[in-house]
């Protein structure tokens, strides 16, 4: 669906990204974790054909993503960290926008808006930050596209906003669709994401799924010192550690991501040789 080959992107005073290969598959929703500035947001930008590389190329769909063909367009929506709505009610930015999207859902739209408590009626401009980002994220999930690409959703929502976020893109999404979200929030995706791709300036350390994940490695608290001996990464609580182990039972568990993010920022080598097979 999405696949960067041999890509070089870079800033006028950076260099981003060196010749990475890497694609995004449909049926998946992928968790971009990274802290700000490791070119999470050059990718997705590059992906939206908002951004071109300097070598290689960028295909969605197998069309390059630059040169924003129509078609290509309509089965793309990009919801940016940094967003602007116009002085406009709710009906009117709906009117003009909805019609570039032929898959666009208006029940999903009114349910998503219903889910964030926010009046139908209302003028963009009436409404907080958290509520424009709310109305413009139930826009993004009813264009029905098959690429959505969301850059750090969650921030500027409370603890009730994000459960609301997550529970409407699972709402959302199926089998013929590729969502990818961008957050160096790490628990914000937890139990949403399928697949986890960790970046650090301009590398990916880290591709897997949650099940590969969890197959081959363990999350657990501690109260065993000994067990600190053979931990690939810990941290101390006020009683014990958590800790993330190999799974040797191979025992089904629960992915823990921001132990697991925090682990494989730690140790990369390591990590790597683990998923290496």
């Amino acid at each position: 669906m999405v696949k960067f080959e041999n890509f070089d992107f870079g800033y006028r005073k950076k260099q981003v990204f060196n010749n990475l290969t890497v694609q995004f598959n449909r049926g998946y929703i992928y968790g971009l974790l990274g802290k700000n500035g490791s070119g999470k947001s050059t990718l997705l930008n590059n992906i939206a054909g908002l951004l071109f590389p300097k070598n290689g190329s960028v295909k969605v769909f197998n069309q390059k993503s630059g040169e924003r063909n129509a078609d290509l367009l309509q089965d793309i929506f990009l919801i940016p960290e940094e967003f602007f709505l116009p002085d406009t009610t709710i009906k009117q930015f709906l009117k003009y926008n909805s019609p570039f999207y032929p898959k666009f859902d208006k029940t999903l739209f009114d349910n998503c808006l219903d889910v964030f408590e926010i009046p139908h009626t209302n003028s963009l401009q009436a409404l907080s930050y958290g509520q424009r980002k709310k109305v413009l994220i139930s826009f993004g999930l009813a264009t029905n596209v098959r690429l959505l690409l969301m850059d750090e959703p969650t921030n500027g929502l409370d603890i009730k906003g994000k459960s609301q976020v997550r529970k409407m893109i699972a709402r959302a999404f199926s089998d013929e669709k590729c969502i990818i979200i961008s957050s160096h929030q790490v628990r914000d995706l937890e139990n949403l994401i399928d697949r986890v791709m960790v970046i650090d300036d301009g590398r990916i350390l880290l591709d897997r799924s949650v099940h590969d994940i969890t197959d081959k490695l363990s999350f657990k608290i501690s109260f065993e010192p000994a067990e600190l001996s053979w931990a690939i990464y810990s941290e101390p609580l006020l009683r014990g550690n958590a800790i993330v182990s190999i799974n040797a039972e191979g025992e089904e568990d629960r992915l823990d991501l921001e132990l697991f993010y925090k682990a494989v920022m730690a140790n990369p080598a390591v990590m790597h040789s683990i998923f290496k097979n």
